[in-house]
């Protein structure tokens, strides 16, 4: 429980640049589900006044993650996709990001986990889809998302400020931290497996 208080308080001192940090990780090849939710929507609650910024600073820091992501993945390639993510898996993800890859990224920027917002970044990437367009598709996607999060964050901020200092919320995001960071290990364990092949 310390250890994720302490991030979460090292976080929401670095003020606007908070979700961009936090963005560049969530975005990247780290597991961090909500991660970015929770600090933008804590800072909101916090300090109203900083509503657009804290937006733009977790859009950009989502851009900035998936910018990393997308620059390793096109020089791993397909096949080096395919390894990662297993053969079956890649063959299903490709034939949908072939036809629908910007709407796929879209969908992606906007829905909340268990959503493979990583996945499908990473076959963009791989199948040689425009750095560019992924990247201003992501912008707007998590420029979307995270407006409606600051706006529900300042509608029904006090509920949402109970429930965070419970002590079974607290417990239950000892335990998500936990396996995030576990999870974010085995991903960029298997990256680095992927890459290791060429």
């Amino acid at each position: 429980m310390k250890f994720f208080a302490s991030l979460l308080h090292f976080v929401f001192h670095l003020g606007y640049l908070g979700p961009l940090v936090m963005g560049v990780l969530d975005s990247s090849f780290l597991v961090l589900p909500f991660g970015n939710d929770f600090v933008v929507a804590g800072l909101v609650i916090h300090h109203h006044h900083g509503v657009p910024w804290y937006v733009l600073s977790a859009a950009c820091g989502s851009t900035l993650g998936v910018l990393l992501l997308v620059l390793v993945t096109r020089k791993l390639g397909e096949e080096g996709l395919r390894k990662a993510v297993g053969a079956k898996r890649y063959k299903r993800i490709k034939s949908r990001m072939e036809s629908h890859a910007g709407m796929a990224i879209a969908v992606s920027g906007l829905a909340p986990p268990p959503f493979p917002f990583t996945t499908v970044i990473a076959a963009a990437g791989a199948i040689q889809y425009p750095v560019w367009r992924i990247v201003v598709i992501n912008f707007l996607a998590r420029a979307v998302r995270f407006t409606l999060l600051a706006m529900l964050a300042l509608k029904f901020g006090t509920q949402i400020l109970i429930v965070a200092k419970s002590a079974p919320f607290e417990w239950g995001m000892f335990v998500f931290v936990a396996l995030c960071l576990v999870a974010s290990g085995l991903s960029v364990w298997q990256w680095l497996k992927g890459r290791t092949l060429f």
